[in-house]
């Protein structure tokens, strides 16, 4: 038997899940708006609420992180609550359903099995998603994510089924030759976009790996590389107004300028 932590605002946590609970239900008889919406109109906002999560994070703002998580936390509420009046399910019936598969997850603690780290967990956890009922090792990926988060999520569950490189050099090998024939590619007298586009595809797929086995985070990398480049080009774009000139008008040098200047101030 496992015995969790006392947790002594558990009574408080619960009591603010009860009342989140029945502003749900408040909201859903008696406001307009709250009472037409269905599965397929709350999508398009969850996956917005979703990314506005995954920027607060990016952040590192403890309180954009509370109101984003907040909001996700209540389209799951809102999606349980439409759910219940189809008789479908309530958000007890997925809590549980959670519990359950939680425990099944993890027969290293609610089980017999012995694990030594945490590759042996994944590697129980994918062989126990194929006993559910998974069609293949890849089948759990969902089509629709974004392509970079896409392809960590496919290296991750091949790396579990035990297809993998041994060592990063390996990786960094398969890089550069990516590389190597991409730029043959693009420097072919008879250029094919497509055929650039597929071996471009190829060395991010390879640099993406490369970055998972250094323990590096693609996704989070290049969104701060994006950031950094907004807050640069912002710069750039103020001091221009200061100075007088038109951006589009100025030189490569005299944008360095106030570029070299937003790097100092970093």
């Amino acid at each position: 038997m496992i015995t969790p932590s006392i947790d002594l605002k558990r009574s408080i946590k619960l009591e603010a899940f009860d009342q989140l609970l029945t502003v749900m239900d408040e909201l859903r008889l008696n406001c307009p708006w709250d009472k037409k919406q269905t599965t397929e109109t709350l999508r398009h906002l969850t996956i917005e609420e979703v990314f506005e999560l995954a920027e607060s994070i990016t952040n590192g703002n403890p309180q954009e992180l509370k109101k984003e998580l907040g909001d996700v936390l209540l389209h799951i509420v809102f999606y349980c609550r439409i759910a219940s009046e189809s008789e479908y399910f309530d958000v007890s019936d997925v809590i549980f359903s959670l519990i359950e598969k939680l425990k099944h997850r993890h027969p290293h603690i609610y089980g017999s099995v012995v694990v030594a780290n945490e590759e042996e967990v994944k590697r129980n956890w994918e062989a126990l998603k194929k006993s559910e009922g998974q069609t293949g090792t890849l089948s759990g990926v969902p089509a629709s994510l974004p392509p970079m988060i896409k392809a960590i999520r496919i290296q991750e569950k091949a790396r579990g089924a035990g297809f993998d490189w041994d060592k990063p050099e390996q990786v960094w090998q398969k890089v550069e030759e990516e590389i190597d024939e991409f730029k043959v590619e693009c420097q072919n007298a008879d250029f094919d976009v497509e055929a650039a586009e597929k071996e471009l595809g190829d060395v991010f797929f390879s640099l993406i790996n490369y970055a998972r086995f250094k323990g590096i985070n693609p996704d989070l990398a290049l969104e701060r590389t994006n950031l950094k480049f907004i807050k640069r080009f912002n710069h750039l774009e103020k001091r221009a107004v200061e100075t007088g000139k038109i951006l589009n008008e100025m030189t490569l040098d005299e944008m360095d300028v106030f570029w070299n200047e937003a790097k100092k101030f970093e």
